[in-house]
């Protein structure tokens, strides 16, 4: 079915573009059989109009059309019941249509809709005692039939977009904590503070929660996607997880830049080395965490148990070590990026544990 839906895209004909066309055409032909109208175009326009990407944009979409037709047949009739059809009448309802929607503080989207609504229904009215009545049927049955087809014809499901951000923000987050390695370096001729590499993992979460929203989104009102939101609730929370393992990352560029202003070279080169690789291996614990979460398998789980208990034995090595510290000052700066980094491996296990049992080895 997808392979099949690829190639009419390659022609312009999207899924969109086919749910369109089918919403309105539908609507036409129930309304024609259901009302007996000639011509039901209010029934195709509001299909047309309410089909989008998601099913609540959709439904959204719908409210707004519907709300602003009942307002602009209500206004129509009321003017058309003073006045002749003519550039004044006109003039008048759509002046009245559209400043009281904006005095209510309604969506752009009712304003128009209450405009033009109003004028057809105020042009052709006179012609049918029912008109009026008729259209408001029409664009409810047209709305209907946009958001059940585009809640029923391959539905929008993120997910798998939601589980792509999650690994490259892992992966992103693991390159970050590795690259402030370089801030030990007190050889280096280019002072480096970190920043740039924390700011661009910073864009990669915010990316990654926009893309969570959008998930969410194509979700709700969908009930023929209720088992995907069990899913997506999982995934949030490994989003959460991330976030906090940002905020220590955070940090640890904090804690660096401070040995920075501490005369780093006061440091051993053994002990600097070692904090070296106990970062390089709290580092491989994210990646593996953000694999188990979106796809846990035993080979992916044993990778992160097997990193966990790496990360933890280089971290214990740079606390037996903590004696070689010269001063206080950078004793607390060497304990603050440490204290992080416990919490980073912490904070993967954690919730690994919730999600899968502990391997036995």
């Amino acid at each position: 079915m997808h392979k099949r839906i690829e190639q009419l895209e390659r022609f312009g004909l999207t899924l969109q573009i086919l749910k369109t066309a089918l919403a309105g055409s539908l609507s036409w032909f129930v309304a024609t059989n259901l009302l007996h109208a000639e011509f039901p175009y209010f029934a195709a326009i509001a299909a047309i109009l309410t089909v989008q990407v998601t099913v609540a944009d959709s439904v959204d979409k719908a409210t707004q059309r519907i709300i602003g037709i009942i307002g602009g047949v209500l206004l129509s009739m009321l003017i058309g019941h003073w006045f002749k059809v003519n550039a004044v009448s006109i003039f008048i309802v759509i002046l009245l249509g559209m400043g009281i929607s904006k005095a209510l503080r309604m969506n752009p989207q009712i304003i128009s809709q209450v405009a033009i609504s109003s004028l057809l229904v105020l042009a052709f009215g006179h012609f049918n005692q029912g008109y009026a009545f008729d259209r408001i049927i029409e664009t409810i049955i047209g709305s209907a039939i946009a958001v059940i087809i585009n809640a029923v014809i391959v539905p929008q499901n993120a997910i798998p977009d939601v589980e792509t951000c999650i690994v490259n923000l892992g992966e992103t987050a693991a390159k970050t904590l590795c690259s402030l390695t370089v801030l030990l370096d007190y050889t280096s001729t280019h002072r480096k503070t970190g920043r740039s590499e924390v700011n661009a993992l910073k864009k990669e979460y915010q990316k990654c929660q926009d893309t969570l929203k959008l998930a969410e989104q194509s979700l709700k009102y969908n009930f023929f996607l209720t088992n995907k939101r069990t899913r997506l609730s999982r995934l949030a929370v490994t989003i959460r997880k991330l976030d906090h393992i940002i905020i220590q990352i955070r940090g640890i560029r904090r804690g660096l830049d401070d040995l920075q202003h501490s005369k780093l070279r006061w440091l051993e080169q053994e002990f600097t080395q070692q904090l070296t690789t106990a970062m390089v291996a709290t580092s491989a614990c994210i990646v593996s965490y953000a694999n188990v979460s979106v796809k846990a398998t035993e080979a992916s789980l044993f990778q992160l148990w097997d990193a966990i208990e790496r990360a933890r034995k280089e971290q214990a090595k740079c606390l037996d070590a903590l004696q070689t510290i010269p001063t206080p000052e950078m004793l607390r700066d060497v304990g603050s990026i440490l204290t992080d980094l416990s919490r980073i491996v912490a904070e993967t296990e954690r919730q690994s544990k919730k999600a899968v049992p502990q391997p036995v080895k």
